[in-house]
């Protein structure tokens, strides 16, 4: 991992930055099932929302020797069912710049949120992710295999549930406990 990564909590005012990374897995890929890519007025108010309640975090890399940095990937966790009795339970979200994946940035900001998380008392995570019956230039597994190699197990599967690029994706349900249930 590079030395020049850091992490931080997101604000608003990094809507426009973080509008430029999904717009990507909007575009061109079936990882989200939105069909088009949310304005940058719309994407701060879902940052201003998960903050009110949960962590929003942005991984940023340093560009230039005086410092300057730019945001390559975020994540939050988000209300996973609007219940009382859910309230010690997360949904997870991350997405990191095209360009900038594999490089270890999903599992450093996933360590980071992990960690707030605990420390707020949850104890259960959970990953809503798109799955291929058959993997093509939209959708693959990986997805599944990150979450898999950070201790999340398959809990669920909705069968062709969304349709994106002419064709029917499938969803799956991840989950991961981060404490006891006393």
């Amino acid at each position: 991992m590079n030395t020049d990564y850091s992490i931080r909590t997101a604000t608003p005012e990094d809507a426009q930055a973080l509008v430029a990374i999904y717009d990507y897995y909007v575009k061109e890929t079936a990882i989200t099932f939105e069909y088009e890519t949310p304005s940058v007025e719309e994407f701060r108010g879902r940052i201003e929302k998960v903050l009110t309640k949960y962590p929003y975090i942005v991984v940023e890399r340093t560009i230039s020797e005086n410092g300057a940095k730019e945001i390559v990937g975020y994540a939050y966790a988000s209300t996973f069912k609007d219940r009382d009795a859910y309230q010690w339970s997360v949904e997870l979200s991350i997405y990191i710049q095209k360009d900038a994946r594999r490089e270890g940035l999903g599992r450093l900001l996933y360590e980071e949120l992990e960690r707030r998380l605990k420390d707020q008392g949850i104890l259960n995570l959970y990953a809503c992710i798109g799955y291929p019956d058959t993997e093509d230039e939209h959708l693959n597994l990986d997805s599944v295999r990150f979450h898999e190699k950070l201790g999340f197990s398959m809990i669920g599967k909705f069968n062709k549930c969304g349709y994106k690029f002419d064709t029917w994706y499938s969803m799956v349900w991840m989950e991961k406990m981060i404490g006891e249930h006393k």
